[in-house]
């Protein structure tokens, strides 16, 4: 299918005729400025402190970084859908925003189960720490992660790419697979069962992993004193407050992609947002909060305009 030529029509946009396009974008604006300007905060100081180069720090650096992905992929393609009459897209847009946005869940997701690995290293190993959290190893790791998340996102695009199309109308606010796939004239069980794999891997496997690693976590710091209980608790909260807001987000986005034609359009605005704008605006403020260090170092950056020595 040669998409060059092909436009896809967002009419969820017609719905929202009765609101004031403007303010809308103006809303819209305001949450990708700032989720964008806290990510790229976060990443810079990381990547300007010193004393903030560990694996834990590496790990969160990488999840603003996963959280200006997600909010990229959308935010300007909403933006224009906006302000521009017709409210259509080309296929190749959708396609990129679908590849986008693969690449943002899965990438986070994997984020969160490689700092529940950190975590469980610190707490029920600490003496060997050092040795297998080294810095050098968790940068493999990441740039091995991202290499299969490209080549994943990437085989899913080009798999619905190849999809024969019969309609051309998408009821959502962006482009997602499931709302490409039902543009097809057919059902395609190879595109079903490579999504499916993708998500069993990419998905439900860290999470469990992440549950597997706290468990595991719980079980040791019981048998400590009630100090050491109280700086564990301290040392995963901001983790954990992570994991449950993106877990959540992403739980209510999956049932929302398969009863989208069936909800109200406030409810179809606030899962798009709930998923795609909400947990980037939120995990810097949850670590910025939550984490002395990156509290210290944001601080004396902002007043230095540099990173402090």
């Amino acid at each position: 299918m040669n998409s060059s030529g092909v436009s896809i029509s967002f009419t969820i946009y017609r719905s929202l005729a009765p609101y004031n396009a403007l303010a809308l974008a103006a809303c819209v604006l305001v949450l990708y400025v700032s989720c964008l300007s806290l990510n790229l905060l976060l990443v810079l100081v990381v990547w300007l402190t010193p004393r903030l180069h560990r694996p834990m720090y590496l790990l969160l650096a990488n999840l603003g970084a996963c959280g200006t992905v997600g909010c990229s992929a959308v935010c300007p393609g909403v933006l224009r859908l906006l302000l521009l009459p017709g409210h259509r897209s080309s296929l190749a847009a959708c396609l990129a925003q679908v590849f986008f946005t693969n690449l943002y869940g899965s990438g986070v997701f994997c984020t969160l189960a490689l700092m529940a690995l950190d975590r469980y290293v610190s707490i029920c190993r600490p003496l060997h720490y050092h040795a297998i959290m080294t810095l050098g190893r968790v940068k493999l790791l990441l740039l091995l992660l991202y290499l299969l998340l490209g080549s994943t996102s990437g085989v899913q695009v080009l798999l619905a790419w190849r999809l024969p199309l019969c309609r051309f109308a998408v009821d959502k606010l962006f482009c997602d697979s499931l709302s490409v796939a039902r543009l097809s004239c057919r059902r395609s069980l190879l595109v079903g069962a490579f999504g499916l794999s993708a998500a069993a891997c990419l998905v439900l496997l860290p999470c469990v992993l992440v549950l597997l690693s706290y468990v595991r976590i719980m079980l040791v710091v019981a048998r400590t004193s009630p100090e050491s209980r109280r700086k564990a608790l301290r040392t995963c909260l901001p983790h954990l407050l992570t994991f449950f807001n993106f877990s959540v987000a992403s739980f209510f986005g999956l049932i929302y992609s398969r009863v989208s034609q069936r909800v109200p359009l406030s409810a179809n605005v606030l899962v798009s947002v709930n998923f795609l704008v909400l947990p980037p605006l939120l995990h810097p403020l949850i670590y910025g909060v939550r984490t002395r260090e990156i509290r210290r170092s944001l601080g004396r950056t902002l007043r230095l305009g540099v990173a402090p020595p």
